[in-house]
């Protein structure tokens, strides 16, 4: 495991995203720090990652909680959790899910209960280079309200990963009001108004990229180029990150539902024609028996058109059908609160 750069890796990458210059700032109140740390499967990084973490925080504030959130873990994460926050003497809170809901669920459970004036997002996995702690410190101080990670490095994933990551970022910023910064990601930095705007947004099916980009304020980007995992192995594999492309599709882009009404548009243009050319060629040499190919190949055509239509409209109608259900984003089975802060929420 090799140390992170402390410093921006390219500079133009860095214009690209941050603004022109610091925004004017009032004075910050003194950081009170909440660490949401979501964790799946992380038994054998916990304890190390959580040492790490409180070290690294200590040397920005002695006022800080660090709340790990337990996504439905299958291995010993909940007993390493517990025994961390008996013994380990540091201010931390535990929250076990009662199943495995989705790191977006994880996520908005950390922010929910975060309680400090500065809430720090971060994986368990020392991916997220905890040297980039004390500039996200100082961004926030100078005026910014969210300083996120973005990814300057994907050369150790696979080809498919990246080429399908450029695409979602594609479509997704494609006539779409809100923009999704490329490879920006959940290592991030938010003051306490940006937090309590994300507790504020009432949907169930969070996909919280876009929630932090939809709820705006004074933004930063941080290039980093991500370590390497501790121990274990990463459970966000292709269908996962597929179904959390397809819940970003959903959720912040009606694009999808525009191009196929183009096509069916298209379609229905060229049957038209199709049809006026029939007509006149019917009118003038009679009729023959064949075009029955062609009539089959067009049935089979617009049936799959069709079809795939509506599969797009249902997947927008099932987000509403979960939507209107107003089932909780999160089920809470166990919270252990070891932190100075317990009595005082």
């Amino acid at each position: 495991m090799t140390d992170a750069p402390s410093a921006p890796p390219a500079a133009d990458f860095y214009a690209e995203y941050a603004p022109a210059a610091p925004p004017a700032a009032l004075p910050r109140a003194p950081l009170r720090l909440s660490c949401v740390v979501p964790a799946h499967n992380e038994e054998a990084n916990l304890p190390a990652f959580v040492q790490a973490l409180a070290q690294a925080v200590q040397a920005l504030t002695a006022d800080f909680e660090i709340l790990i959130v337990n996504d439905g873990s299958r291995d010993g994460t909940h007993e390493v959790a517990l025994q961390l926050v008996q013994d380990s003497g540091l201010p931390l809170r535990y929250l076990a899910l009662s199943r495995n809901f989705g790191k977006e669920a994880a996520l908005s459970a950390g922010i929910d209960h975060a309680r400090g004036n500065a809430v720090l997002l971060i994986d368990a996995d020392f991916q997220h280079p905890l040297a980039l702690l004390p500039q996200m410190h100082a961004l926030w101080q100078g005026g910014y309200d969210m300083v996120y990670g973005v990814i300057v490095d994907r050369a150790a994933e696979h080809g498919a990963k990246r080429l399908g990551t450029d695409l979602f970022y594609r479509i997704m910023n494609s006539g779409n009001t809100v923009k999704l910064p490329p490879n920006a990601g959940d290592f991030r930095w938010l003051d306490r108004k940006v937090a309590d705007a994300l507790k504020a947004l009432p949907e169930r099916h969070r996909f919280m990229k876009g929630l932090y980009a939809w709820v705006g304020f004074k933004t930063v980007a941080l290039p980093f180029v991500p370590l390497d995992r501790a121990a274990g192995a990463s459970s966000f594999n292709l269908r996962r990150l597929g179904s959390l492309a397809l819940l970003g599709l959903t959720s912040f882009t009606t694009l999808p539902l525009r191009v196929w009404s183009v096509i069916g548009g298209l379609v229905a243009l060229v049957a038209l024609l199709y049809g006026g050319w029939i007509t006149l060629e019917t009118l003038l040499f009679g009729a023959d028996l064949a075009g029955w190919p062609t009539l089959a190949a067009g049935i089979m055509l617009f049936s799959g058109v069709q079809l795939m239509s509506i599969g797009i409209l249902g997947e927008y109608i099932g987000r509403i059908y979960d939507e209107v259900k107003q089932r909780p984003s999160y089920l809470v089975a166990c919270d252990a609160d070891r932190t100075p802060w317990r009595d005082a929420a």
